[in-house]
């Protein structure tokens, strides 16, 4: 038997108006990053009447939320996520973007599937396992920033850190963004690739064209270096999480036609396998150039580590995870560390596990993002049936 056809859908089917409404009501907040626009203000308030203990606090325009209930002894989990979106820009919208209108059963609107719907339906979910009237064990937390979409400096990352300042150890966290490609369930997360860019200057010699034997090209350097790069062999590479090395720009800034550049600069970003941390890249990197050191320096930016989440001998947040979307749609879950970089990569240590899952991906960042409702009750019905397995007390 499916979890679909357990008796408390009756319950849940009572819901669908409330998830539908809630959504509509967050992508109204015009929560471009870094501002909350009120959107953590109304998330607080609906938590705080379900009986969390709610903590807000704002560094450098970033406000952040701590919220957290506890039914007695057991693990801590949580659910990770973020109500700040992308700027509504690149091209004519079919609704008001900010207006959470609905069209051809589908809600319209930016963040409606990065990640206000994954917002909206764990709400509901939450409401749902408050209300279950069997006994509850454990502490759940809500973490949610309005710094994700930006350089995520000052949202996760502080409240990892303000978490463990408490001594807060978390067994799992779940994180709401948008996983799923062509059906709700069929992809979740178990882990990230990490992202390192790098801003590398090449100097050489200038001279006249005439006389290359007198000169040193930083255009033909940066070629010499573009070749190492993309054909380091990352032999540290897990299976199905593979390193792959982009060059995003190159500049020559010499404007005469006759005179070898002495500069060049380039950038490029590094997507790396969970087999490696960040340390790790640079070594390669460094190693893969090191005759050349002398004309060339490189600067690191915007390290964001690799994680993953194997399955566990003992209370497996992914085994549960998988459950639960089997339960509601009959199939397993495809694990992924495919994407972009996420905030689970905050709560991700030894002892935590980490796991992404949420709605479709398909129109994130674009014009007319949208979730089909449809969508949004599958995905509520996943982390309703995953709250239960997770809180609940399974009477013998």
């Amino acid at each position: 038997m499916t979890f679909a056809a357990q008796p408390h859908i009756l319950q849940r089917a009572t819901q669908s108006n409330a998830v539908v409404d809630d959504l509509q009501t967050l992508i109204k907040f015009k929560s471009v990053t870094p501002q909350q626009a009120g959107a953590i203000d109304w998330l607080s308030a609906q938590l705080n009447a379900l009986g969390f203990d709610c903590e807000q606090f704002t560094f450098n325009k970033v406000t952040n939320l701590i919220a957290k209930i506890s039914f007695g002894d057991g693990p801590n989990y949580a659910f990770s996520g973020h109500i700040d979106v992308v700027p509504a820009s690149g091209g004519p919208w079919r609704v008001e973007p900010f207006s959470g209108e609905i069209i051809d059963g589908a809600i319209y609107g930016r963040g409606s599937a990065d990640m206000k719907g994954g917002v909206a339906a764990m709400l509901s979910a939450s409401r749902a396992l408050v209300s279950h009237t069997a006994n509850k064990q454990g502490t759940f937390y809500w973490l949610i920033t309005s710094d994700e979409e930006g350089e995520a400096e000052y949202g996760s990352l502080l409240i990892a850190e303000r978490l463990a300042q408490q001594g807060v150890q978390l067994a799992g966290c779940i994180v709401g963004e948008p996983t799923s490609h062509l059906q709700v369930g069929d992809t979740i997360k178990n882990g990230r690739r990490g992202a390192l860019s790098a801003q590398l200057t090449i100097k050489g010699k200038a001279g006249h064209v005439a006389y290359p034997e007198n000169t040193l090209n930083a255009a033909h350097l940066s070629a010499d270096v573009v070749k190492r790069l993309t054909t380091i062999n990352w032999l540290r590479d897990e299976p199905g999480s593979k390193t792959s090395v982009q060059v995003t720009g190159i500049n020559v800034a010499n404007v005469v036609d006759n005179m070898v550049p002495a500069w060049c600069e380039m950038t490029f970003n590094i997507r790396y396998s969970h087999g490696y941390k960040s340390s790790d890249i640079k070594n390669e990197i460094q190693l893969s150039l090191a005759d050349l050191q002398h004309n060339i320096d490189i600067q690191w930016q915007r390290p964001c580590e690799s994680y993953y989440t194997s399955h566990q001998t003992h209370n497996c947040l992914l085994a549960k995870v998988e459950q639960a979307v089997f339960d509601i749609t009959g199939s397993y879950p495809l694990l992924s560390t495919s994407g972009g970089t996420s905030d689970g990569r905050f709560f991700a240590n030894q002892y935590t596990q980490v796991i992404e899952c949420g709605v479709r991906n398909h129109t994130i960042h674009q014009v007319n993002e949208h979730v089909a409702i449809n969508d949004l009750l599958k995905i509520e019905q996943i982390y309703t049936r995953l709250l239960e397995q997770i809180f609940i007390l399974v009477e013998r």
